[in-house]
């Protein structure tokens, strides 16, 4: 049986696993709306791990006899300055799902519930992998600047994606 404070703890963090899909979501309708179809695929993409992330925890509190309650979703922003912009906010955004990993990991740590901790290492790793993606998206675009040329050749190789 799972204990209260990390059920709490779990339905919390699939409402902010549906939030990233959610703002993953809004990133890549805003690039397809500057036709930079290859970097909102990557979005989409990112977005249904998100949402795959967020059914994995949903599951771990069902297969712990806890109870997933869900929460409404805050609406993410519409608007961005730049591809840079929104690169930057996904780094960023992937460094606060770190620490709230991160958190919730202390907090299973703390109360002994090993199979919840043993469930998180997984994202522990995933948070390695999904901060290096978004950091090294961004280099390139800081690299590249704002020559259309060079953006276009990684929209197309961000449209690649599977």
């Amino acid at each position: 049986m799972i204990k209260k404070s990390i059920e709490e703890a779990l339905n919390k963090q699939v409402n902010r696993e549906y939030y990233s899909a959610y703002l993953y979501l809004s990133m890549s309708s805003y690039l397809d709306s500057i036709n930079l179809k290859g970097f909102a695929h990557w979005l989409r993409v990112q977005a249904r791990e998100e949402l795959a992330h967020g059914m994995k925890l949903y599951d771990h509190l069902i297969a712990m006899n806890g109870r997933a309650l869900l929460q409404p979703i805050e609406a993410p922003p519409e608007e961005w300055k730049s591809t840079e912009e929104v690169f930057e906010q996904v780094y960023d955004h992937e460094q606060k799902v770190t620490a709230m990993i991160s958190a919730l990991m202390d907090l299973t740590l703390e109360k002994k519930d090993y199979a919840t901790a043993a469930a998180l290492q997984w994202f522990v790793t995933e948070q390695i992998e999904e901060e290096g993606n978004a950091l090294a998206i961004l280099e390139q675009i800081k690299t590249v600047g704002d020559v259309p040329g060079h953006l276009f050749y990684l929209d197309h190789h961000l449209a690649k994606r599977e």
